[in-house]
């Protein structure tokens, strides 16, 4: 895998030597080779004639070596084998096979004729061929990086079947399994990363997804992919869109060959364990299979090729499990709420308002749907275009109040999917010797889901009973809801992104310069409404059936009352041009740099609000137009020996930030929509608008409000003085070949640093919220209105990140072969706001703070300090020519850091919950504390300062932000797999299994996985100000700060077969 495992190089130890230099591509789809070509004496050869031939397909790519002995191929499909010939007069013809190459990544070759001859004629009678692989030489790119052949993806325990499965074995690439496996790259926001499939953006491209996809899951079938490439920090311009990780994929050709696979396997929960650390796990009963095929081959011959691939999804979705206390169903219990007030509040629905809740909720089927497909043609020696569309849909049934406290009945559900159509179209030209170009368009279409399960008719209903009591005998406050959710009123978003790209290359002596643009244009419609059929809240079960509502909420265009005229619409470009130039010095020196120069267009502007003008003293329709961002790189890679090469760069990187931030100034621009209350309202008492029953329509007089409304309603804002974000970057690396006494031959050492400085950074800002105190530990107090936001910029931040890998590839014996890798990295990361949701009011409000509109840089929610990985794969031929091959992949994982924070309301009037970073006392008589009424317990304060002490929380101070790290987790997942006889010569089956957290199947003690929950605080005690401004605990509750994810912790199979020809 990647730079982590030794890959054949293109050499021959008698006669020739190559150095691999790799300036890394842009998000690109191809790769390359470039060198020199020179005598038996060393000098350079020039006029030779350089052919890269395709073995697969046939396709030739043609060159003459300039003056000083260089040529360059690019454009060229990924993987091989390749041969490449070199002829001159008075040389015998040099023809190198097994030359594979890989996604991103130029080859930097030097060939030396094997042989001089005595004339033309002997030249042309003349071969000597020899084997890329003799040499074993290592591929390095610019900056750090890492790919993943055939081989990685196809060997490794992807019981997922996804590209994050993939990109996990690489230690700087976190997997979130407790998160939607959002991916972590070298401590960075999920969302700032990009992903790429022949040129076709697909990460969530809007923001709403925590998984990083548009669609529930990987939009495209694993089974297709070719090849992956991971980037941390590429400094060739042509990258963009993203300031974490480039995450690119190229899938499968078809060649002269026609071949294909098909796949099955299956899991349930039989195949699930059901214990960790003496905890019991119930798996929800379930069954999932997946099943799909590959076909590709020739149309015509040595032109075009097509491939194939589909793959189907059929499973139970999301656990949903929750039942009443004395339900005859199995479930995970909400305490305090019982069977008897269930039926209770079914009957007052059904015979009352004459609506029927649904029942008991339960998981229902998922399915996920996804085909691609592709052509390639070779038009001539010098011409190659290919065409790619991939297809997704899936859809899930969803919880939208899932917590522990909190019921749904099942019309309250909702169900949640995407479809996603996408095409790629890429032309690839060789104009002269010197001369190539690449043009590429792109198109995405993505439609959402969120559909209420029993339609919007009934608007949503939440019953809370402050004084029920758990079975334990505690007080537990739960909220019981029914209709339909309120987000799912009105909700309707679709988006395109289409992606223009043209670039030349141009060859002159030692330079190599690239040159192009890009457009990238963005048509976004979000419909999103909360309440337009309105949110009834009742405060027990006898106010329902009265019909006394403690609220009513409800939104909904101003003056038409009709939700859709409150859709965001709205369009935006981003620009791109860019120049480098690539200079190959003396002594394996390569040197890359250039400029990359990003501007925003934009035509569409948020509706303007007049009142917002008048009291903030700036426009609330800014958008990016007119926004741009010059952006130096300079990389270079350095083979000071034959085994050993350094590497290294500095640039300024951008992208990667969510469209749904901008969305929210266009949809909350406190004019289009407006939103009515009422607080203890009599529903039976007052007319219903429409002539309709109560709940089925909102008051009249709440409609007639909205009707006429004229009054500024809450605002989102962009900052005229907003930059866009971004981030400089410094990497320093090297990669070292060594042979070993005792331990053996062929290790590869790559080690790398990077440094990433923010340069701007997305923030959020409550500019509405006015402080009109001081707290008694000098934190100020706040008047309680966050009804305006406004995204801006921070200027700090910062990260390092340090890793390192070995590996090796050997043969035992002819029949046996062992590759292993293991890779560490260490991460510091800190930012100021972590932006860890897609609305304003969270993105301000879901951090652990001492002051929400001042916020102090920290250490990041994203920072997973240390992160060991180990793989190692051994194959045996134990039957004839099948092999027995046995994959197992460990890591060992510091959790993420989390906060202590006060519970409930903040004392600190800004509108927050659970977020306040707690202060703690210096003990028993801090002045900042009134004892007297606070209501804590001597045993109770003594509890508190423990507590503290454990987390090394100081004493007299507010505690930090993100202070108090997470514990270790590891967990080893293992694939076995048996080749057997297919139906006939050339074709194979194979069955395999793969199991998740093989440590939990050998003990129910090892594999448990701990993390702190979302957003990573933990809620200690409760607090408000006396008059005489200091503090009043009460409700000490010494929560565990992390929580043990038994899903997580316990061990799962799955088992399956593949036929392949």
């Amino acid at each position: 895998m990647s730079n982590w495992k030794l890959m054949s190089g293109v050499a021959a130890a008698t006669l020739f030597t190559a150095a691999i230099v790799a300036p890394a591509e842009a998000q690109v789809t191809s790769a390359g080779v470039r060198g020199d070509v020179v005598a038996p004496s060393g000098e350079a050869v020039a006029g030779a004639n350089v052919r890269v031939i395709d073995t697969r397909t046939g396709s030739v790519s043609v060159s003459t070596t300039s003056a000083t002995g260089q040529f360059q191929a690019r454009g060229l499909n990924v993987g091989g084998p390749y041969a490449i010939e070199i002829s001159a007069p008075g040389y015998a013809t040099t023809r190198v096979t097994d030359v594979y190459l890989q996604l991103g990544e130029v080859a930097n070759v030097t060939l030396p004729f094997a042989e001089a001859v005595a004339d033309d004629a002997e030249a042309r009678m003349s071969t000597v061929t020899v084997s890329a692989t003799a040499g074993g030489l290592v591929q390095t790119a610019i900056g750090p990086s890492a790919t993943f052949s055939l081989s990685d993806i196809e060997n490794s325990p992807a019981i997922n079947r996804d590209l994050k499965d993939i990109v996990r074995l690489d230690p700087r690439v976190y997997l979130d399994e407790s998160f939607n496996d959002s991916i972590q790259c070298a401590g960075a926001h999920p969302r700032f990363n990009s992903l790429t499939v022949d040129g076709i953006g697909l990460n969530d491209g809007f923001g709403l997804n925590s998984n990083g996809y548009p669609t529930q899951q990987m939009p495209f079938p694993f089974d297709a992919i070719q090849n992956i490439s991971v980037e941390l920090a590429p400094f060739d311009v042509e990258y963009g869109s993203f300031t974490a990780c480039n995450i690119n994929a190229v899938t499968k050709s078809g060649t002269n060959e026609f071949h294909g696979s098909a796949f099955y396997d299956y899991g349930d929960d039989s195949l699930v364990g059901d214990q960790s650390e003496g905890d019991e796990y119930n798996a929800p009963a379930f069954e999932e299979k997946r099943y799909g095929f590959t076909l590709g081959g020739p149309i015509l011959k040595d032109r075009l090729f097509f491939f194939g691939a589909y793959e189907k999804f059929e499973g139970p979705g999301a656990s949903i499990d929750r039942v009443p206390e004395n339900s005859s169903r199995a479930g995970s219990v909400v305490e305090g709420f019982t069977q008897a007030e269930f039926d209770e509040i079914a009957d007052i629905a059904q015979n009352i308002y004459g609506y029927n809740p649904g029942g008991i909720p339960q998981s229902t089927g998922t399915e996920d749907e996804k085909y691609l497909l592709r052509l390639d043609w070779n038009i001539t020696n010098n011409h190659r275009a290919a065409l790619t569309y991939n297809y997704n849909e899936g859809f899930s049934l969803s919880e939208s109040d899932g917590d522990d406290n909190e019921f749904e009945f099942a019309n309250h559900l909702y169900n949640r999917g995407a479809e996603l159509q996408a095409y790629s179209g890429q032309l690839f030209s060789d104009w002269t010797n010197n001369f190539s170009t690449e043009l590429r368009y792109s198109y995405n279409d993505v439609k959402f889901l969120q559909q209420s399960v029993g339609g919007t008719e009934f608007g949503e209903v939440q019953i809370t009973d402050n004084n029920t009591l758990a079975v334990d005998g505690t007080n537990q406050r739960n909220t019981i809801y029914l209709g339909a959710d309120d987000s799912r009123h009105s909700n309707q978003l679709e988006y395109s992104v289409a992606n223009y790209k043209a670039l030349g290359r141009y060859n002159v002596g030692d330079h190599n310069f690239t040159f192009g643009g890009e457009r990238l244009e963005y048509e976004i419609f979000n419909l999103f409404v909360q309440e337009s059929e309105g949110e009834f809240r009742f405060n027990s079960i006898d106010d329902f059936r009265n019909g006394l509502a403690s609220r009513v909420i409800y939104e909904n265009a101003a003056g038409t009352n009709n939700a859709a005229d409150g859709a965001a619409s709205f369009e935006y470009e981003i620009n791109t041009l860019y120049a480098q130039d690539e200079w190959t010095g003396p002594n394996g020196l390569t040197v890359t740099a250039g400029l990359r120069y990003d501007f925003y267009t934009s035509d569409s502007k948020p509706t303007f609000n007049q009142d917002f003008f008048n009291q903030y003293g700036f426009r609330n329709d800014e958008t990016l137009d007119g926004k741009d961002l010059l952006m130096p790189r300079i990389g270079f890679t350095y083979d000071y020996q034959p085994n050993l090469s350094f590497r290294g760069g500095f640039g300024l990187y951008s992208g990667g930030n969510p469209n749904v931030w901008i969305s929210n100034n266009y949809s909350n621009n406190g004019v289009t929509l407006y939103e009515a209350n009422r607080r203890n309202f009599d529903l039976f008492a007052n007319p219903v608008a429409g002539g309709q029953t109560p709940i089925f329509g909102v008051p009249q007089e709440m409609f007639d409000e909205v009707a006429n409304g004229a009054v500024s309603g809450p605002v989102n804002a962009l900052d005229p003085n907003f930059e866009i974000p971004s981030e400089w970057k410094l990497a320093l690396g090297f990669t070292y070949d060594f042979d070993a006494p005792i331990i053996g031959s062929g290790y590869v050492l790559n080690a790398d640093f990077l440094w990433s400085q923010v340069n701007k950074a997305a923030n959020v800002e409550a500019i509405s919220l006015t402080q009109t105190g001081t707290a008694p530990d000098g934190r100020p107090i706040y008047d309680g209105d966050t009804s305006d936001f406004m995204l801006t910029n921070s200027d700090e931040g910062e990260s390092f990140v340090a890793s390192i890998g070995l590996s090796n590839s050997f043969d035992i014996d002819p029949s046996t072969s062992v590759d292993w890798s293991l890779g560490y990295a260490y991460v510091d990361a800190e930012d100021v706001n972590p932006m860890t949701s897609s609305v304003a009011f969270s993105n301000w409000s879901n951090i652990s703070v001492v002051d929400p509109n001042n916020i102090d840089v920290a250490t990041s929610n994203y920072e997973i300090p240390h992160r060991i990985t180990a793989r190692v794969s051994v194959a045996k031929e134990f039957f004839g020519e099948y092999a027995t091959r046995a994959t197992l992949f460990g890591q060992a994982f510091q959790a993420r850091p989390f906060s202590f924070t006060y519970s409930g309301a903040s004392p600190f009037g800004d509108g927050t919950f659970g977020r306040s970073l707690v202060y703690i006392p210096t003990g028993q008589n801090d002045p900042l504390i009134d004892y007297a009424n606070s209501t804590l317990t001597a045993q109770e304060w003594e509890a508190l300062f423990r507590y503290a002490d454990r987390f090394d929380l100081s004493r007299g101070a507010i505690a930090s932000r993100n202070q108090s790290e997470g514990q270790w987790n590891n967990r080893f997942d293992l694939r076995l797999e048996q080749e057997l006889p297919g139906a006939m010569a050339g074709h194979e089956t194979s069955v395999f299994m793969v199991m998740e957290n093989v440590g939990n199947f050998l003990s129910k003690d090892w594999g448990t996985y701990y993390q702190a929950s979302f957003p990573q605080d933990t809620e200690i005690v409760s607090a408000t100000i006396n008059p005489q401004g200091q503090y009043v605990y009460s409700g000490f509750n010494p929560a565990d700060a992390e929580r043990k994810v038994l899903s997580l912790s316990v061990w799962s199979v799955r088992f399956g077969v593949k036929y392949e020809f």
